[in-house]
C-alpha cells in the first residue's frame, strides 16, 4: 500500500501544498516555452487595454459550483 494511501485528505491537502510552495521557490528553474511567453504578454496587454473585462473569481467560482 502507498504511503500517501494511509494520509488523511487534511494531510493530503497540507502535503500538495508544501509541493507547491517548493516548487514556487524554485520558479526560475522551470523553462517556459516562447509560445507561452507569447500568450502571456498578449492576455497581459489584454488586460493592460480593459482591466475590468472577464468575471471576477466569485463570479466564476459560483458558475463552476452551479454546474455541478
Amino acid at each position: 500500500m502507498s504511503k500517501f494511501q494511509s494520509l488523511t485528505a487534511s494531510e493530503k491537502i497540507l502535503l500538495a501544498e508544501e509541493l507547491w510552495d517548493s516548487a514556487l521557490s524554485e520558479e526560475s528553474e522551470i523553462p517556459l516555452s516562447e509560445e507561452h511567453k507569447k500568450i502571456l504578454e498578449e492576455r497581459l496587454k489584454s488586460f493592460e487595454l480593459n482591466p475590468n473585462a472577464g468575471s471576477s473569481w466569485d463570479v466564476v467560482k459560483s458558475r463552476i459550483l452551479s454546474s455541478k
